[in-house]
Parts: C-alpha cells; structure tokens; sequence
C-alpha cells in the first residue's frame, strides 16, 4: 500500500496544483516514507516543490521533548535553510506571520486515532487559520492503527481544548484527513482542503486491522513506541488525568498502570469480578516496575500490562476505553479512599480535573466515585455517543 506521502512522491500529477506556490510542511519523526527518508528530506529533493517552511506539532518536528506541557523552540532547518516553527511552544495556533510563510500547508502526521491526541486539535487551529489568511490545506493521509472500531463519551459542550477539538468520541475511527473532512463539516469552514488519500489501505485486514504489517512503526511521539500502545492509548491516555502511573519511565509506556500501594492481582481479580464482558479481546499480566522519571519515579510499582497483541488481540472485542475504566472501578472498590484523581494544571487548563478534561466532562469520574454505579450504566450512557458518532460513517475515504 501507499500512504499519502508516498503517493505525492511518485505521482507527478498530484503535484502539478503546488507549482509555483510555497510550500510548507506540518511533520513529526513519524513522517517518513517508503524507504523511512524523512518527509521534509524527500519533499526538497523535489524540484517542483517550493518549501519555505516547516511547522512541528507537539513534542517537536524532531520529537525530542518527552512529556505533555514541555513547550519546543522555532528554529531554523540546519539542512534545509528553512524556518521552522513550532506549534506547540509560545503559541498552539499558528500567527500570522507564520501563515504568511506559504501558500499550501501540507500535513504528514502519523496519528493514534484518539480524540486526546493532540494532532487532531493542530489540524484544527490549522484549518481555521486557513480560512482567516486564504490559504489552502492539503493532508497527506496515513492510517488511523487503532483501526476503525469507534468507543468512548463524547466530548461536552464547554470542554473543549487542546486535547478536546470537538464532540467527537475518545476513539474515534477516522484518519486525518478523514477528520479534517468532518472539522469543515461541523464547524462550517470555507476553506480549500484536499487529501492526498492513500492506497490499498484495509483497515479491517488481519493481522494489522489498522497498521500494514509490512510498514515500519516509528514514534509519532516518544511515548507511542510500537502498535500495541497505540490500540490501548484511547483507554491508558486517562492514566494521565490520575496519580497512577501510565508507564512513563518505563520501557512500555501507556500500555501499562500501577503504583506502589496497590495490589495489581487485587485489581485484576476485581476487573474481572465486575464485568468480565470488558476484558475481551486482550489479556491482563501482573507486572512489577520502576519509572526513571515521571510518577513514583524510583519506586517500585505493582502494575498491570494491557497485551492487545498476538494471540490474546481480537479486534472488535478490544475496547480499551472500557477496560481502563474498570481498572479505575475496581481500585475504586478495593480501596474507597484511594487518592486516584490528580489535581494539576493539564494542557493548559486550569480549574478543573484533568481526568474531567480528558473525558471531555465528569461523567467517567463520577460514575467511578459513584459505589452504587454498575458497569451497565456507563455502557447505556456510553453506547448512545457511540451509536451517534457513527453517523461520520459518510466520511470515510477507505
């Protein structure tokens, strides 16, 4: 198969509406080809493209910044000659004079198919930027690895924000350029947007369902390190909004939670004691680990590993929303008083819980906090945003 970056490259014709227009590039290290030469390298190379500037979201366009709020510099390409600015430093929606830089803006971003992902609100201020300077938007599509399977509460009227672009579900289902479709749709925007869409994509393939085996994983940010993460990350990203760890420090990032004063075979047992219908199609593992930094860092912490993976995957049984809310549950139940809900200013939002601002609203964390709150209840309230949002079926390119 091709992605869209691929298909840029090797067909002239989908080039020939960028001659003689300055070009810009919104990219990550996951922005590479084929062959894993970097977007930006490949895109110079050509000789009917005009760059004059490359845009990086957060964590950087070289990914080096490790966690959520740890802001990037602008810089100039020591390659390229180029400016480079930064998306997620000063300013998350790009100044006019950054807009002034080009006439098309392309984006080739490998994203992880959840709400929270930070590249979904970038193509966003992105497009709404466009319209405001008369500038044209083209993403180059990459596929959504989480697959197609759609879970997770809607986002809230009044909670959006930088991890909360719109009434869209935590996984959501879509690529990107998939998504920018539904942006113009659902807020109105008059602006010239096209997809380079890819080729040969099939999302519901085995064993893939999502990701082509046949591609290299490279991380998109340095806490997305292999596919596997990126099928638990609509459930493992809430760990960010609680005291526990969510493997930050480790080598298995947002695959795992835990903590030094819980018993994770406890919490096992519990989970599955609760509702056992949530744990298909993955496996829990007892661990033991020690983050380097971040959260409880060195100590010793007793975990579980969420494995959506191998043997134990099943596709459209996974729902790792749900099994990570459980995981929250049954702590909840073993240890009523445990102080689970981290109170910190979160991507920029203060005043409110940041498990509130992941969810998109309170309505997880209450039904968590709430004793006499069964399993069912959440999935009769969950399931209507889900049966709702599949509605954008319509969008879909693939």
């Amino acid at each position: 198969m091709l992605f869209g970056i691929d298909r840029l490259l090797a067909e002239p014709e989908l080039r020939a509406p960028l001659k003689g227009r300055r070009v810009a590039l919104l990219a990550h290290p996951a922005s590479v080809t084929a062959d894993l030469v970097h977007s930006l390298d490949a895109l110079a190379a050509l000789d009917d493209i005009q760059l004059t500037a490359a845009f990086g979201p957060q964590h950087g366009l070289r990914g080096d910044k490790q966690d959520n709020m740890v802001e990037s510099p602008d810089f100039t390409d020591p390659v390229h000659g180029i400016p480079v600015f930064s998306l997620y430093g000063e300013v998350r929606r790009p100044t006019p004079a950054m807009m002034d830089s080009f006439d098309v803006i392309l984006i080739d971003l490998q994203d992880l198919g959840c709400r929270i992902y930070t590249f979904v609100t970038t193509l966003l201020y992105i497009l709404e930027a466009a319209v405001a300077h008369g500038k044209s938007v083209w993403v180059l599509d990459r596929p959504n690895p989480a697959g197609r399977p759609v879970e997770g509460l809607t986002l809230r009227t009044g909670w959006e924000s930088f991890v909360g672009a719109g009434p869209m579900p935590m996984r959501h289902g879509l690529t990107l350029g998939e998504m920018g479709h539904w942006f113009i749709r659902h807020y109105g925007l008059d602006v010239d947007y096209r997809v380079v869409a890819m080729r040969g994509w099939q999302p519901e393939a085995a064993p893939g369902f999502g990701w082509p085996t046949d591609r290299l994983w490279v991380n998109p940010s340095p806490n997305a390190p292999n596919v596997n993460m990126a099928r638990a990350y609509a459930g493992t990203v809430m760990l960010e909004g609680t005291t526990l760890s969510e493997g930050r420090g480790t080598t298995r990032p947002l695959e795992l939670f835990g903590a030094p004063d819980i018993n994770a075979r406890d919490v096992i047992g519990k989970m599955h004691a609760l509702a056992p219908e949530w744990l298909a199609g993955c496996a829990l593992r007892e661990i033991w680990f020690e983050p380097t930094f971040h959260k409880h860092v060195g100590q010793l912490c007793h975990g579980v590993h969420i494995h959506a993976e191998g043997q134990f995957y099943d596709h459209h049984a996974f729902r790792p929303w749900r099994v990570q809310a459980l995981g929250f549950k049954a702590i909840r139940a073993l240890y009523p008083d445990y102080p689970l809900w981290r109170d910190f200013p979160y991507e920029y939002e203060l005043g409110k819980l940041a498990i509130d601002v992941i969810n998109g609203g309170p309505a997880l964390r209450e039904w968590v906090d709430d004793a006499g709150a069964q399993p069912g209840d959440l999935d009769a309230l969950t399931g209507t945003d889900e049966t709702a949002w599949q509605a954008v079926n319509d969008l879909r390119l693939y």
